[in-house]
């Protein structure tokens, strides 16, 4: 059985009793009913359990280990993926990691966060957290895709950016703040989506775009809930209420006008359906670029600067 949170164990315990079913040999007379009967009773919790999500539940879901990651989108919603390499500093960050792709017809640059798997590539890649090389080398994508006029497509998922010493002394602060300008000018079209955290300037470093998005139980916020716990209540025990009061889901972001659109995920989330979630996602990336593409260079980046001069007014 697949790894699950604690407040959907009410659905795989119907799924356990479904499996156990299905090795009854010889199978009795009415075991298709019961097995149908569990299948629809788990299908109602689901849909019962993940429409009254917490905040703090969201905040789960965006992190489960089974959650589809940037690498698993790039090669299941694109097509002829070229990965680039290096910040032409000295430095290449495995913790973002981008290239050039076709989306259907469409020439893309796509820059993602990935946080690895297994033990040793999330060392590898830092558990998705950049260095300062990393927004250095996503800022060197962003201009190659100026050059030749194609749009950017950034797929957010991060804890943060990462906070240590080396970071810090290489100019961690200066590498957003120039990432945020780069994006703010940049002559092409940028779509954003947040796949799962969307984590304070580490996330927003590749966030400024045109069109905003997120996955249904992803989450974007300024701290991490347990961050923002140890800063006003001196533990991170109060996270849940910190998530509650931080309004990081995308239900509450749509509402503030940070976000633009809502991707919805499959039922139960996109843990439980990838092939359904990359579908979802390669549409919202279509529709936002057929309607972007309507519009002048000079039209987008006089909007995007209004846009996010206006957030928080």
């Amino acid at each position: 059985m697949e790894q699950h949170l604690e407040f959907e164990q009410p659905i795989y315990t119907c799924l356990e009793k479904i499996e156990q079913l299905k090795q009854i040999v010889p199978a009795p007379a009415n075991l298709a009913d019961e097995i149908s009967a569990l299948e629809k009773q788990s299908k109602e919790e689901t849909e019962k359990i993940y429409s009254n999500l917490s905040p703090w539940q969201k905040v789960l879901v965006a992190r489960h280990p089974n959650r589809p990651h940037t690498v698993d989108y790039i090669n299941n919603v694109f097509d002829g993926f070229e990965e680039m390499h290096g910040d032409r500093l000295g430095e290449d960050d495995k913790a973002i990691i981008g290239g050039f792709a076709f989306l259907d017809n469409y020439p893309v640059v796509v820059i993602g966060h990935e946080k690895g798997r297994e033990t040793e590539e999330r060392v590898s890649r830092n558990f998705g957290m950049p260095h300062p090389s990393g927004f250095r080398k996503a800022n060197r994508l962003m201009k190659l895709a100026e050059k030749f006029s194609i749009p950017v497509l950034t797929l957010i998922d991060t804890p943060g950016a990462y906070p240590g010493v080396k970071a810090e002394s290489s100019g961690q602060h200066e590498a957003i703040a120039k990432s945020l300008e780069v994006m703010s000018d940049l002559k092409t079209p940028i779509v954003n989506l947040v796949i799962g955290e969307g984590g304070s300037g580490g996330g927003f470093g590749i966030g400024l775009a045109d069109r905003i998005g997120m996955l249904e139980y992803s989450i974007y916020s300024v701290a991490s809930p347990e961050a923002c716990a140890s800063i006003l209540w001196r533990t991170a025990k109060n996270a849940e209420e910190a998530a509650d009061a931080l309004k990081l889901d995308a239900s509450n972001l749509i509402e503030l006008g940070i976000i633009d659109e809502i991707v919805k995920e499959p039922i139960g989330g996109a843990h439980r359906n990838h092939e359904k979630t990359y579908a979802e996602v390669k549409k919202y990336f279509l529709d936002e670029l057929k309607g972007l593409s309507k519009h002048s260079i000079e039209g987008l980046t006089s909007k995007r600067y209004e846009k996010f001069k206006s957030i928080g007014v």
